[in-house]
């Protein structure tokens, strides 16, 4: 049974139903196959005008569904040989960024991404997917060993923000952001970012100012969250729906402003309907990023880069 969102609730209803006729056995009365049938039907139906016309604060809830996909997910179904490097040989390992060396269809690539963890006690451990500066001392860390060893770099993106906690802040996580967006547009290898989920403030950008940048059709990508711009601007986070609506988070918006370079289709009804076959459209896409990469040497895909992120801004939305 599915989590379901609160615009879903119409949906839920017919497939509550569905899941009631299911238990009953045909007494001869009713043909409940054929009933089931109809209810599936009008439930697709449903479910297809729903998402056919999702407001950015209703897609900013499917971002954050329960059942989504995470980082770990896509790692385990799409990087053979995966061996996990921890820590930021500094101050401590941050659960909140996962990363390691494996093999992506054929390549040896370094993977680094943000878990936000499945259920209450894997969230904890990885501190809902917001990062500590170890843990973007972490990804630097992968990213020049990467570097080092001319292995191209997938990140992986799903994250409400860095950790604002005190000790967090004592421990430079301002300069510890920076210094990964840094790290991120001097490699000299080819770098391919994935917003899977939420893509939050500088918590995102610090893995993802990549050659490619990449966005599942139902995730969000954005300087603050709804509820933070709401209350930074109507002194209430009530006002979230419409601070998504300004603040252009989609991957159709972000498409247009060229912001990211291509959305990866999710199945109906978002990627939690669909996990396996959201993760193989993914990983099709990542490859032909990557195909395309790979045959570009080092400064030029360092400059291209670099290029990218200064001409941002220059489009806008009508």
């Amino acid at each position: 049974m599915h989590n379901f969102l609160e615009f879903e609730k119409p949906i839920a209803e017919l497939e509550g139903k569905i899941e009631e006729l299911r238990h009953l056995s045909d007494d001869g009365e009713i043909n409940i196959a054929e009933e089931v049938t109809k209810l599936q039907s009008k439930a697709d139906r449903l479910l297809r005008q729903a998402y056919a016309k999702l407001t950015p604060w209703q897609k900013t809830q499917v971002a954050r569904h329960p059942d989504r996909p995470h980082c770990n997910d896509y790692i385990a179904d799409l990087i053979e040989d995966f061996n996990p490097l921890a820590g930021d040989r500094a101050f401590a390992d941050d659960l909140a960024i996962v990363g390691g060396i494996g093999r992506f269809r054929g390549y040896s690539v370094v993977v680094i991404g943000q878990e936000k963890g499945a259920d209450t006690e894997s969230r904890v451990r990885h501190n809902f997917g917001m990062a500590r500066p170890e843990g973007y001392r972490k990804a630097q860390r992968l990213m020049q060993l990467a570097d080092r060893f001319q292995l191209p770099i997938l990140t992986l993106v799903d994250t409400a923000g860095a950790y604002p906690g005190i000790g967090a802040e004592e421990r430079g996580q301002a300069e510890a952001i920076a210094r990964s967006i840094e790290v991120c547009l001097s490699v000299k290898v080819p770098l391919i970012s994935a917003v899977i989920g939420e893509g939050g403030s500088g918590g995102a950008i610090a893995l993802a100012a990549a050659n490619r940048v990449y966005m599942l059709e139902h995730a969000i990508y954005s300087v603050i969250s709804p509820e933070g711009c709401a209350s930074i601007l109507w002194r209430s986070a009530e006002h979230a729906a419409e601070a998504a609506e300004a603040l252009r988070l989609t991957a159709q918006d972000l498409l247009k402003l060229e912001v990211i370079d291509k959305i990866v289709d999710e199945p109906l009804g978002g990627a939690h309907r669909g996990r396996e076959k959201t993760i193989q459209a993914l990983g099709d896409c990542l490859e032909e990023g990557l195909l395309e990469l790979v045959k570009l040497d080092g400064p030029i895909l360092r400059q291209q880069r670099r290029d990218k992120f200064i001409n941002m801004g220059q489009k806008t939305l009508a």
